[in-house]
């Protein structure tokens, strides 16, 4: 097969993306496939005219049109198949909110939240229902651009102005204590948790995510009551959504119960990103990995 990377794209996520595919590119393994094909997107045409001669779309990309089920209808309707989930999936996880619902309806924690999609939106007395301090982030976005952790009622109309600016909704969730775990699901089986504590800022935000030294990543052996917990919600998202491929699903532990963060659909590819050492830690090569993501997006 002739293997097309496709990397950039419009979003705010466009500089990672082509980190991601840029390893995604140096590791594929170069004996097995016809050949690889680095495709950089600079605009929406783009997929149409670069992508022709290709067998099949490894998916790069991050943010809007990338994660969001836009770039997955193009080829299909190209007939071109890709890595990861397919359309419906994909603009379900793209949207924090619309995923939060989701999961509630079958009993998995996650955190409380209220969206706006304008400043005159912003209900303060839903706020100090929830208690300070809280998240502010755009609803559709990744990377944790534009996320802001606020602490009083003073600064919650800056951040929901800024967090417009990247996406027509904001979400504004409560701040949960305790510890962020990250659960790599890998055509339905759980690979080893996570766990990630910020060195930069308050949070994993961008700095941290992305920056050498921003966090400590860890795989951690939880006991085995909270990795069944774990696991079991992993699977049960990953079923919920109608995940395929790969998928990396976020969580906090708090109280000794885990909280849905979020669910990533096409997760970072960088040096620095979490499935690679989630699959590493199991002896398995991003090589390999990278093959088998090929192989059960195939399926």
């Amino acid at each position: 097969m002739k293997i097309g990377v496709i990397m950039g794209g419009v979003s705010s996520e466009r500089e990672v993306s082509i980190k991601s595919g840029a390893e995604v590119v140096k590791y594929l393994n170069k004996d097995k496939y016809e050949e690889i094909i680095p495709i950089v997107i600079d605009s929406k045409k783009d997929v149409i005219e670069k992508t022709k001669d290709i067998d099949f779309a490894f998916i790069a990309m991050h943010g809007r049109f990338g994660e969001d089920g836009t770039i997955q209808g193009v080829l299909e309707t190209l007939g071109i198949p890709y890595s990861g989930c397919n359309v419906l999936t994909s603009a379900i996880c793209m949207n924090k909110g619309l995923t939060k619902r989701l999961v509630k309806t079958v009993g998995i924690k996650t955190a409380q939240w209220i969206t706006v999609k304008s400043i005159e939106e912003i209900d303060y007395s839903k706020i100090r229902e929830m208690e300070y301090p809280v998240f502010i982030k755009p609803n559709n976005g990744g990377s944790s651009v534009s996320t802001f952790f606020i602490k009083d009622e003073n600064s919650v109309e800056n951040a929901v102005r800024e967090g417009l600016k990247y996406d027509n909704e904001v979400m504004i969730e409560k701040y949960i204590e305790g510890e962020e775990i990250t659960s790599f699901v890998l055509n339905g089986e759980v690979f080893p948790t996570i766990l990630i504590k910020a060195n930069k800022g308050e949070f994993f935000d961008y700095a941290s995510k992305y920056d050498d030294g921003g966090a400590n990543e860890e795989i951690v052996t939880l006991n085995d009551e909270m990795q069944e917990k774990v696991n079991n919600i992993s699977k049960e998202i990953w079923s919920l959504l109608g995940c395929k491929g790969y998928a990396r699903i976020d969580m906090i532990i708090s109280n000794g119960e885990p909280y849905l963060l979020e669910v990533n659909t096409l997760p970072g590819m960088t040096t620095s990103s979490l499935i690679p050492k989630s699959a590493e830690a199991v002896g398995m090569s991003f090589t390999e990995l990278l093959d088998r993501i090929i192989e059960y997006s195939l399926e």
